[in-house]
């Protein structure tokens, strides 16, 4: 089944994809491990800086090998990308899905330049995520209501784009939230009526259990899922490195592969919905 066919699906089932950053190759293993804990499907994701880090071609290799050989359906997503470029580059490297992010530009702009990713990727067979409204990156300003995503925003930008999904802003920020988030939920339920584009939430570190399951409930189907990984992969080896004088990265990266682990096992239930179908 095609990327997109995935999701639609898996939307129509109240459920949502994880959709996963990797930053090396003990975070990708440690994802993997965990969609297959779960007998999960996940979405793999891979950001520019990641790119650069790795290399596109490494990248794309590790993570499809990776997931071969750990016997997880994964499909390689790449995550707010705006270099044409780049773009064209992961569409040659066989990505499933990539996103072009030109929310900092005005509406007109932002479906433009979409509109012309799409026209780029659907021929390969390609699905494109796009973002409307502001979600605050690091180091941004909160947002306000004005910058919040319209559901007759959404409409229009769908119908000018033809995009495959749609990332909106209903309060959610990147990274981890500076004060407890509220999430305007009567906002999503009014977007998901004005589009069948699946839907797409950034910024879902720092949410609680029960936001992550309104907001699926409503309609999202696709998790995106970064900074706690970070976090938890990171705080797991310095904990263990405070307690040895072991260099040898095979024996001190696992206590960070393990806790990532456990980390998406339980972001990965969440989206299955396990809860409500005990």
């Amino acid at each position: 089944m095609r990327f997109i066919e995935a999701l639609w699906a898996q939307r129509d089932t109240g459920r949502a994809f994880l959709a996963a950053n990797f930053y090396n190759a003990e975070t990708l293993l440690a994802i993997l491990r965990a969609a297959r804990e779960r007998s999960a499907a996940i979405i793999l994701q891979t950001s520019p800086s990641t790119l650069e880090y790795l290399g596109l071609q490494l990248a794309a290799a590790m993570a499809r090998t990776a997931a071969q050989e750990n016997g997880v359906t994964a499909w390689l997503h790449l995550d707010h990308a705006s270099d044409p470029t780049l773009i064209r580059r992961c569409l040659e490297a066989g990505y499933d899905s990539v996103m072009i992010d030109a929310s900092d530009r005005d509406f007109e702009e932002n479906a433009r330049l979409t509109r012309q990713v799409v026209e780029m990727a659907h021929p390969a067979g390609v699905a494109v995520e796009a973002e409307l409204g502001y979600v605050p990156k690091l180091g941004q300003a909160e947002a306000d209501e004005a910058g919040l995503t319209t559901p007759e925003e959404a409409r229009r930008f769908v119908e000018q784009t033809g995009v495959d999904m749609l990332a909106v802003a209903i309060g959610n920020a990147h990274g981890f939230y500076k004060r407890a988030p509220s999430l305007d939920l009567v906002r999503l339920a009014a977007i998901r009526e004005a589009v069948e584009t699946p839907l797409v939430l950034h910024g879902s570190s720092g949410l609680t259990a029960a936001q992550w399951q309104s907001v699926i409930g409503l309609g999202m189907a696709k998790i995106n899922f970064a900074t706690e990984i970070k976090d938890a992969f990171v705080h797991a080896i310095k904990r263990t490195l405070e307690h040895t004088e072991e260099i040898d990265l095979r024996k001190t990266f696992p206590a960070g592969m393990e806790a990532v682990t456990r980390l998406v096992a339980s972001k990965i239930a969440i989206c299955q919905r396990e809860d409500q179908n005990s």
